[in-house]
């Protein structure tokens, strides 16, 4: 139930992916009054390429800095997740996908991309599968020459009819996280016998990184029309480990590969230390906690706030064999919250959204659920230079926002808006006839002991959960409604019924968490766009469509500036704010992990927390 990285992500979190969709052409034009008239000049091959000015690291560089180069190769790591699997390819919509083939948290170990990330920057990309990349000041194209050495598992290289097959499957096949950026390409072109130029309009700044992100799969796997299907047979990647072990739905097997192709590359010294990583999965967090308790588990990242500050009592632990970790991050907390379906009545109506702000208790569920632990989230890029709250709007953000009247609330606009604050007593009697205006601003009354509607009907709802924890939270805002005669249910499911309905928007209010970079772009339409709120399997839950978000979102694609960016995104997080599309609850101020000892971690952490992929064995390093 946390917002921060967890190794038990959301079923939601693990079926995410990078950057999608179009916006209306009208909101493009906002976008492109922002774009600098600055002189084009001819492409030049280079090392990596950043989102706003250049890449921080030289091409001379000798690795990351979030690792140790020197980590010693060897030995077995075991990872416990919650929930279940019946896919073993990442790329596609159907099915719950096994973590840790293509992943945020864990690494991309089975599928690689073109250029990969240092996440010690906001965005900025390197070369992996293609050792140069070129993009013009005007990013009308973005061309990528293949590293000759790069190979799939199998033994074949990976060539350009390889990227052209991933790009056109994954533009008519894959996720709509692919298939709506990819949409945006006018053309493609064979450049040499390495090179392949992708020509693009040039008003989606974020594009060329976007496909630079693209995941290459071999052609001669997938060209007998299967990409689409769920599957159990382990897939061909170009990655450092070899799918070796399937359980379904309670195990997966990774095996480093000796052959790996890109094992001496700077950009990949001090990753891909273990010689296996396995991915056990239990019913629930309880029983993960078991198993990490008696060694089945090396490493967990911890969720629960009570188990952090009591659970961790047990011998291993005041023995030293059991270590508790603290990771600060650089990057935005994100937003975790009560999600509205704005589809459904009544929260089709901000003012309903609203009211039931005052209605969550921060403080006592802070204090009696979670030892005091948390901070109240504000913001959508809460802890950041991104954040809207607490600074009046710059004239930059007023501009964009100006073809938008009311789409930003005064006192939102004025940076004096926060989250209500009830008294932490469970029972705020202000905080109450607050939500009791509000509600009757909406035509909604208080008739006996019911909140009742402008057609005599009773406010009822259900909560679908898919953890304890949520179940629990769920649970304890479900007893203050219920206070002012507002009938909610919480209806707890298991992770496949919970998948199904998040992709159709089956539910009424869901927990939520949408984390954050310091670089947001063509994700954040797969969020929040118009677009979006009508495709099945998009992470616009609440169905938001609000014209100023998308114009908002075209504004962050065509920034060539840091400020102009971060107008952008303040801008579009004010809107957010405005729609009252959730409850904002809270955060963690570090992400929380416990190892074994003989697990060990760079000292010094990326910008987004720890990365499992640059972790090794101590027993591998004696």
């Amino acid at each position: 139930m946390r917002p921060i990285p967890a190794l038990a992500p959301t079923t939601a979190e693990r079926c995410s992916g990078r950057r999608p969709i179009r916006f209306l052409a009208g909101f493009l034009l906002v976008a492109a009054a922002l774009a600098s008239a600055a002189p084009l000049r001819a492409a030049e091959p280079t090392h990596g390429i950043a989102m706003h000015g250049a890449p921080a690291l030289a091409p001379d560089f000798d690795h990351l800095p979030y690792t140790n180069p020197d980590a010693p190769k060897g030995g077995t790591v075991t990872y416990g997740l919650v929930g279940t699997f019946d896919n073993l390819n990442p790329l596609i919509v159907k099915g719950t996908a096994a973590v840790g083939i293509r992943d945020p948290l864990f690494g991309n170990n089975v599928i690689e991309s073109l250029l990969e990330r240092n996440r010690a920057e906001p965005f900025s990309l390197y070369g992996l599968l293609a050792e140069r990349v070129e993009m013009p000041v005007d990013r009308s194209s973005v061309t990528f020459y293949l590293n000759p050495k790069a190979r799939f598992s199998d033994g074949d290289p990976v060539d350009i009819d390889d990227v052209l097959f991933s790009f056109e499957t994954l533009k008519e096949k894959g996720r709509p996280n692919h298939r709506a950026p990819y949409s945006k390409v006018l053309s493609t072109e064979r450049v040499g016998d390495n090179g392949i130029r992708f020509n693009l309009k040039g008003d989606d700044r974020e594009l060329p990184l976007i496909l630079g992100l693209m995941p290459i799969i071999p052609k001669h796997h997938f060209d007998d029309g299967r990409f689409d299907r769920t599957t159990l047979d382990p897939i061909v990647g170009s990655g450092p480990y070899l799918i070796t072990g399937v359980d379904a739905g309670t195990r997966m097997i990774l095996k480093r590969n000796p052959d790996y192709w890109g094992r001496d590359l700077p950009l990949k010294r001090g990753f891909d230390n273990f010689d296996e990583i396995r991915f056990d999965y239990y019913r629930d967090e309880n029983t993960r906690f078991e198993a990490f308790k008696k060694g089945l588990v090396d490493a967990i990242t911890e969720r629960d706030p009570t188990r952090w500050a009591t659970g961790y009592d047990f011998p291993a632990v005041t023995e030293g064999k059991v270590v508790k970790d603290g990771f600060e991050t650089g990057t935005p907390k994100g937003m975790y919250g009560f999600v509205f379906n704005t589809r459904r009545p009544p929260f089709n109506d901000p003012k309903v959204r609203e009211a039931f702000g005052y209605l969550f208790d921060f403080k006592w569920i802070n204090e009696n659920l979670y030892f005091g632990l948390y901070r109240r989230t504000t913001s959508y890029f809460e802890g950041s230079e991104l954040a809207s709250t607490g600074r009046p709007a710059s004239d930059g953000e007023r501009a964009l926002l100006a073809p938008f009247p009311g789409a930003v609330r005064d006192d939102i606009l004025e940076g004096t808006w926060a989250p209500p604050e009830p008294d932490g007593s469970g029972r705020d009697r202000t905080a109450i006839r607050n939500a009791l205006s509000l509600f009757a601003e909406a035509g909604w009354k208080i008739q006996g002991r019911t909140l009742t509607g402008p057609n005599g009907a009773p406010m009822s709802f259900e909560i679908t959960t898919a953890t304890p924890d949520h179940e629990r939270l769920a649970l304890a805002y479900a007893r203050t409604l219920k206070r002012i005669g507002i009938a909610v249910s919480v209806r707890t499911v298991d992770a496949a019924q919970y998948q199904r309905r998040l992709q159709s928007y089956d539910f009424d209010v869901i927990l939520n968490t949408w984390a954050s970079s310091l670089s947001p772009g063509n994700e954040q339409a797969f969020r929040w766009s118009s677009r979006a709120a009508d495709l099945e399997g998009t992470f616009n839950f609440a169905g938001a469509r609000e014209p100023a978000l998308d114009a908002m979102i075209a504004a962050m694609l065509a920034a060539r500036t840091r400020p102009a960016f971060v107008d952008a995104v303040r801008a579009f997080d004010r809107v957010l704010l405005s729609g009252f599309y959730v409850v904002p609850l809270f955060h963690a101020p570090e992400v929380w992990v416990a190892r074994w000892e003989h697990v060990s971690h760079p000292e010094k952490p990326a910008l987004d927390g720890p990365r499992f992929e640059t972790w090794w064995s101590r027993k591998a390093a004696k």
